[in-house]
């Protein structure tokens, strides 16, 4: 029998376009083995939860006087992290991160816990976002909320003039978030183009405060790419709602104040990596391995007029990077799009004390472990464990075995939600598309293989399958298209490549 959705109408005015594109998410949430609501024990335990767990912090210290700072999305409720610099010697900064203390409330095979790890990740779909965690803990007792007092681990950096990082260290604390800003104002003040947000305004403080981050985390992003970290543009679409109606899909852009708080998190990883192998423990780490397609990498540089080694090298696809983006910024998020396709996905694998797990290719670092994000993401609330034990003085809460498995069904669970996520913008796409079947658009080839061959078109920002004249084609190649069908539902887009047309 047939989903109800295929019965109606397909326009861009209906008037319940984000409640179509829900139910598509639900059930592409359940096909994937993801768990779309939680279960009435977890639900239960988190009703009975009064208090966040900061009361419960004898062993902490006490950093609620500084003046901490979050920045995130403008509709972002579950925070968390904050983030507080002071200066030193030598022109050296004390950059603390502070991180949700989420394992004080959800404990180990508890509902919570073992709905959590069931999906393992928060699913942001465009219409409607289904928390790893119930909102009561995510957006409430376990979020780093402005004026709030709150359990964390606070990862301590003393970052160099040029960016290095020397000494680290993580600790238990008690923090109070003294502004919750969001990346687009801060990021506009910062730039000069727009007054400083409220919070900003109405507190010296803050000002000083996000100014000496942003001049730190400008150092590390110069060290950061001069080792090999790569610059990639965004790729993915943000879909746009005018209440419940589908209005446009739009290129989610980066900015100062996203990566600022970007730099800021990668370094927290890293140290948090390392002060597990330094404590004997073993860690769940973040891989990207070397991309398998470099020598497509390599003739998309070669068709720019630049040349890459025959193997793989970071720091040689970063300069590739930075000369085409400097050679033609409008054009280098196709680029960059390029390179995101073939340089394939992450994974999670398992680092024992003395063994060589691959690095993250992509950040051009070896000691990488997700923690700042334990409301978002399952391996984060493990690695939090792993944490909170090592300082303590406490055994290891997971033996390698159950680690190696907990990667495994993470990295699974994560694939899942992407395609998740990616099928309800497809939808959305494919809605938004439906009245403009025979227009033809400008695009780039983003996948290309035996089960197909797929485009990215411009404008608006929307991917689909190329299903005639798609021979030939390969990742990086531009190309005309004329939009043949789309299938809401499905979220299939088809195209046929124009030859009648250059594209521009």
């Amino acid at each position: 029998m047939r989903s109800s959705w295929h019965d109606r109408p397909v326009s861009t005015s209906i008037p319940d376009g984000r409640q179509l594109l829900r139910e598509i998410a639900r059930r592409a949430m359940v096909e994937r083995g993801l768990q779309p609501d939680f279960p009435p024990a977890a639900s239960a335990e988190a009703e009975a939860l009064r208090e966040p767990a900061s009361r419960a912090a004898a062993a902490a210290g006490d950093l609620r006087s500084l003046t901490w700072v979050s920045i995130d999305n403008d509709d972002s409720r579950d925070l968390d992290q904050l983030t507080v610099a002071e200066e030193l010697a030598d022109g050296a900064v004390r950059l603390l991160v502070a991180v949700a203390d989420v394992d004080a409330a959800v404990f180990s095979g508890s509902a919570l816990d073992t709905h959590a790890q069931v999906n393992t990740t928060s699913v942001y779909t465009a219409a409607q976002v289904f928390p790893m965690l119930p909102e009561r803990l995510s957006t409430d007792l376990t979020s780093l909320n402005a004026g709030e007092d709150r359990l964390a681990l606070v990862i301590s950096l003393t970052v160099a003039a040029d960016g290095s990082v020397g000494e680290s260290g993580l600790s238990r604390a008690l923090v109070r978030n003294q502004a919750k800003l969001a990346y687009d104002s801060v990021a506009a003040w910062l730039d000069g183009t727009a007054a400083a947000p409220a919070a900003v305004a109405a507190a010296p403080a803050v000002q000083a405060q996000l100014r000496l981050q942003d001049r730190v985390a400008s150092a590390m992003k110069s060290l950061r790419h001069h080792r090999g970290a790569l610059t990639l543009a965004g790729s993915e679409a943000r879909v746009v709602f005018d209440g419940d109606l589908l209005a446009d899909l739009r290129p989610d852009e980066p900015n100062r104040a996203k990566e600022m708080i970007e730099d800021f998190m990668i370094a927290a990883n890293v140290a948090t990596a390392e002060f597990l192998e330094k404590r004997g423990f073993p860690s769940l780490r973040r891989v990207l391995r070397a991309p398998e397609r470099w020598d497509r990498i390599v003739a998309l540089a070669a068709a720019q007029g630049d040349t890459l080694p025959a193997a793989p090298s970071a720091p040689a696809l970063q300069e590739f990077l930075s000369r085409s983006r400097s050679r033609d910024p409008l054009r280098f998020p196709d680029v960059s799009l390029s390179v995101v396709k073939l340089l394939g996905s992450g994974e999670y694998g398992v680092e024992v004390p003395g063994g060589r797990t691959e690095g993250h290719f992509g950040l051009a670092v070896k000691d990488y472990a997700h923690s700042t994000a334990p409301n978002r993401r399952y391996p984060d609330l493990a690695t939090q464990r792993l944490v909170k034990a090592a300082l303590a003085g406490a055994p290891c809460p997971y033996a390698v075995d159950a680690l190696a498995e907990l990667a495994r069904h993470c990295t699974l669970q994560e694939d899942n939600a992407a395609k998740v996520e990616r099928q309800v913008r497809k939808s959305a796409a494919a809605l938004l598309l439906a009245p403009r079947v025979g227009e033809r658009f400008d695009a780039i080839v983003t996948g290309a293989s035996p089960k197909g061959t797929w485009v990215r078109a411009f404008h608006p920002p929307v991917e689909g399958r190329v299903v005639r004249g798609e021979h030939g084609l390969d990742v990086g190649d531009r190309v005309s298209v004329r939009l043949l069908s789309t299938d809401v539902a499905r979220g299939f887009i088809d195209f046929a490549r124009d030859l009648s047309v250059r594209p521009a």
